[in-house]
């Protein structure tokens, strides 16, 4: 794993992990639901950090690695990130 990368994934979740306690905390209250809401939606926006830095590490390691090797290392690496696309687009928002 690029280190940088490394660095931002592991603060990302740090964040994600407080907002989580967060919001366990906000249900166990019965806080208000549009403020329960919210959070949740910081929450998924973490997550969508997190992912793009782990794709972009992705990319830049096992994908240029697994195209340079061509044939069917390259197939595969195409196949996962078809795979990856058609999840983000399916997450059903």
């Amino acid at each position: 794993m690029i280190e940088d990368i490394k660095k931002r994934a592991l603060h990302r979740t740090r964040i994600l992990e407080g907002q989580m306690r967060g919001l366990e905390k906000m249900i166990e209250n019965e806080d208000y639901c549009i403020d329960i809401i919210t959070l949740s939606l910081a929450i998924q926006k973490s997550l969508g950090s997190l992912n793009k830095l782990m794709v972009e590490n992705h990319l830049k390691t096992h994908v240029s690695e697994m195209f340079d090797e061509g044939g069917q290392q390259r197939e595969k690496a195409i196949e996962e990130l078809v795979r990856i696309f058609e999840l983000s687009r399916n997450r059903g928002d």
